[in-house]
């Protein structure tokens, strides 16, 4: 099976992550799209990020009845902070029968090689990149990249998510519904208001 991982904190996810997810599994090759949830992105504060498994318990929610798409706390048991390579290595011996490929923003792409072993990354993996308003030009250069220009953004962030719980505004339609629902009746997110 041809596997697209979708990395993030989500803290918390939205609609944007999930029409990215969506249109991933079932307007390219992939089969599935994994919903990978960090705990640690090397790049991010941890202590902007709500608990793990409330994260993963919301994109659990988020996605539904959904066959194509699904979570994944994978990361969770892994050292921290998650580095992609360390990741990779771990599912390519778990699940030997799938191929994985990546999913990222090309905002993402910009700073690859910054992150730990990106030549192996670059060599080894399919990447697909959805264009973001501002991206540079396509990184011609690395042959396993795949660009998708027609992949409706919507430009939501999680900081903005928070920042809107703290003030006690709605954020209704900006996540999917379940997720609004269980925010509504939680006290997640509403004693933080630090920015990433």
């Amino acid at each position: 099976m041809r596997v697209g991982l979708f990395f993030g904190s989500y803290n918390p996810v939205h609609t944007g992550h999930m029409v990215i997810a969506n249109y991933m599994a079932n307007c390219t090759d992939l089969h599935q799209v994994w919903m990978v949830v960090s705990p640690h992105n090397p790049f991010k504060k941890r202590s902007n990020l709500a608990n793990d498994y409330d994260r993963l318990h919301l994109v659990n929610l988020a996605i539904g009845e959904n066959p194509r798409l699904r979570s994944s706390n994978l990361e969770f048991s892994l050292p921290k902070p998650s580095y992609t390579i360390d990741t990779l290595t771990y599912l390519a011996e778990k699940y030997p029968e799938h191929q994985f490929v990546l999913i990222m923003g090309g905002d993402n792409l910009a700073t690859i090689e910054k992150w730990k072993n990106f030549d192996r990354i670059l060599n080894d993996y399919d990447i697909y990149v959805y264009k973001r308003s501002g991206d540079g030009a396509p990184q011609e250069r690395y042959t396993r990249v795949t660009y998708f220009d027609d992949v409706p953004l919507l430009q939501i962030s999680s900081t903005y998510i928070r920042d809107q719980i703290k003030q006690e505004r709605s954020i209704q339609y900006l996540v999917p519904d379940a997720v609004f629902s269980y925010l509504e009746n939680s006290t997640m997110y509403k004693q933080r208001g630090e920015k990433t």
